[in-house]
């Protein structure tokens, strides 16, 4: 009996300092948070906002929608059975700091470039190559894109990996986008298709302005082609005018069920979440990037250290 009283006692006083420490926590809370007013010279009276650590915690960057059209090597390849998450980060980085060092700037399937790259067995130690890009592709550092031009009536392509350090300079020489995402069959086409003066200067483009879809269409030369060309959905090519038994053949391989199938197209593409995440997660730096060059640019070549 002694026992039980002993330890009744005692959780009552347990019960009581607790509900007393959390009274005294809500009044302590209560004059934390009230306001102070403060009045100026002129008698009005203002009262400041502050935000609490949560909301600046819970600040959420939003990265314009249109990365994804502008820096898809961000985005990793889709394939799950070699997707690395902390590769991926790793990559970002990396991908970023070259960034730091060279432009890398905003170009799409259809863009005139050139491209200048170190060369030990050139003279001058450079290599500067003008073209159209025809492809572009890979992910992470693994990042490429496909040069055309043709040169003393020879077609010439190379492929360039975005992140090699042996690059050392990208310019665009034309923006504009093309109503294909590949211009592979600028291989079938007519060389005037392909070719662009090696001395090309730069188009002014203004800042801000929408990218030109540039909708011409090319005219390729008789079979036989690279590719069966009859058999893809292309959209910035002349009438081929093959005979009807080759429309046949492309109705029967074709599969225009795939575009309904929602597995296919989610294995294939990033979620939009993650999307949204990896966006975000690069947009300030890119901000800051681009905030420098500009400021580099006002400073003009003799003022940059």
């Amino acid at each position: 009996m002694l026992r039980r009283a002993v330890l009744q006692t005692f959780r009552q006083g347990l019960a009581q300092s607790f509900f007393k420490r959390y009274a005294v926590s809500l009044t302590e809370t209560t004059v934390t948070h009230q306001p102070i007013e403060t009045s100026n010279e002129a008698g009005e009276r203002s009262v400041p906002t502050q935000k609490t650590g949560d909301e600046s915690r819970n600040t959420v960057v939003v990265a314009p929608p249109e990365f994804r059209f502008m820096y898809p090597e961000f985005l990793p390849d889709p394939a799950m059975e070699t997707r690395n998450r902390l590769r991926e980060k790793l990559e970002r980085m990396d991908m970023l700091q070259r960034r730091s060092v060279i432009e890398i700037p905003e170009f799409y399937t259809g863009s005139i470039m050139a491209v200048t790259v170190a060369d030990a067995n050139s003279p001058n130690k450079f290599a500067r190559f003008v073209g159209i890009c025809i492809q572009r592709g890979g992910s992470g550092l693994r990042a490429w894109f496909i040069l055309r031009n043709v040169v003393d009536k020879q077609g010439v392509e190379i492929l360039y990996e975005m992140y090699c350090p042996l690059i050392q300079k990208i310019e665009v020489l034309r923006l504009e986008r093309r109503l294909d995402e590949s211009l592979l069959y600028l291989r079938d086409a007519l060389p005037e298709y392909s070719t662009f003066p090696l001395d090309m200067e730069p188009e002014r483009r203004l800042n801000n302005s929408v990218v030109p879809i540039n909708p011409l269409k090319v005219k390729l030369r008789p079979r036989p082609w690279l590719e069966r060309w009859e058999r893809q959905n292309l959209q910035g090519v002349e009438d081929l005018n093959l005979p009807q038994r080759f429309y046949d053949k492309a109705e029967k391989v074709a599969k225009p069920w795939e575009k309904y199938d929602l597995m296919l197209h989610y294995r294939k593409t990033i979620p939009a979440e993650e999307q949204e995440k990896i966006f975000a997660e690069i947009h300030s730096q890119l901000q800051q990037q681009e905030l420098k060059r500009k400021l580099r640019r006002r400073r003009g070549p003799d003022n940059e250290q």
